[in-house]
């Protein structure tokens, strides 16, 4: 089985970022967890950019059919006991509650170590993720970072302008290195 991936809101905020972190987990390289208190949040920020409701649902939705195991559920308890940045206290008790082996976010500084030791869990930048992934399993994220662009229709996205977007979604090595060997 695929080992367990918690991604805290910033990680699945831009749909580019998202769509390929989603397809990798598709591949099974990896197990994603997420919950309730982070589509939450994740509805209210990308409603707040300016997105419909409606299509910030469909996504919601899809995520939560395509992968019905990774709602993370009764960590509550946890939120007050943990030693990391007060707004994220829910991601890490839910990835603890979750057996997550690692965090995925941006925002690295709000998750010491020292609060993540105990539980035997890293804090990972996506783009540290993503190259990772690609030293794991180079053929699925590289079958991946070619199939994301193509389901892009509306407008369509090459890959070379899909790398680009993954470069200025704050995963710039992750792109450069990909993009000689695609």
């Amino acid at each position: 089985m695929a080992f367990p991936v918690f991604f805290d809101t910033c990680a699945i905020y831009g749909a580019g970022l998202a769509d390929l972190l989603l397809t990798l987990a598709e591949k099974e390289t990896y197990r994603p967890l997420w919950s309730a208190d982070v589509f939450e949040e994740l509805r209210r920020n990308l409603v707040d950019a300016g997105i419909e409701p409606e299509a910030v649902d469909r996504r919601l939705r899809f995520m939560a059919s395509a992968f019905p195991d990774a709602m993370v559920e009764g960590y509550e308890d946890l939120i007050p006991k943990m030693g990391c940045d007060e707004k994220d206290r829910h991601v890490l008790a839910a990835a603890i509650r979750g057996g997550a082996s690692i965090v995925v976010t941006f925002n690295i500084k709000h998750f010491p170590t020292a609060a993540l030791e105990p539980y035997g869990i890293q804090a990972v930048h996506p783009d540290d993720f993503l190259l990772d992934q690609l030293d794991l399993y180079p053929v699925a994220v590289l079958d991946a970072v070619d199939e994301v662009p193509g389901a892009y229709e509306n407008p369509p996205v090459t890959i070379r302008e899909f790398l680009n977007l993954l470069a200025r979604s704050s995963v710039p090595r992750f792109a450069s290195t990909v993009a000689p060997l695609l």
